[in-house]
């Protein structure tokens, strides 16, 4: 669902706000993408090394822009850990569009998320 810049920016807010309250963490983007990685990994605790976090990092890009038509999942390997195969190239977007793009599709999978 495409927002305008200040329904997003409010909507953003709440949600930061209700999560840091709720985990006792100060959120940012970062963190709600390890944050929703780790959640589409599903492997319970799992001690995580550099790359393999940034793995994860990637899960959740991936998860969150599929439903942009930018990603089709296409499966999880021996391990358990998904894979995505890119359909789109995406649009060149200046670090602002990229950041807005990004809380928006994460808005997007919290709502589908919770129902």
């Amino acid at each position: 669902m495409k927002r305008n810049n200040e329904e997003l920016n409010i909507r953003w807010a709440e949600l930061i706000k209700k999560l840091n309250v709720r985990f006792d963490q100060d959120f940012e983007l970062d963190g709600l993408l390890f944050m929703i990685g780790l959640q589409e990994l599903n492997k319970g605790y799992t001690k995580l090394n550099k790359d393999q976090k940034m793995e994860v990092m990637h899960i959740a890009v991936c998860t969150l822009l599929t439903p942009y038509g930018y990603y089709n999942f296409i499966g999880r390997d021996e391990d358990g850990w998904p894979h995505f195969e890119a359909t789109d190239q995406l649009p060149h977007l200046k670090p602002l569009q990229q950041h807005s793009l990004m809380k928006e599709a994460i808005l997007d999978y919290l709502e589908d998320f919770k129902g």
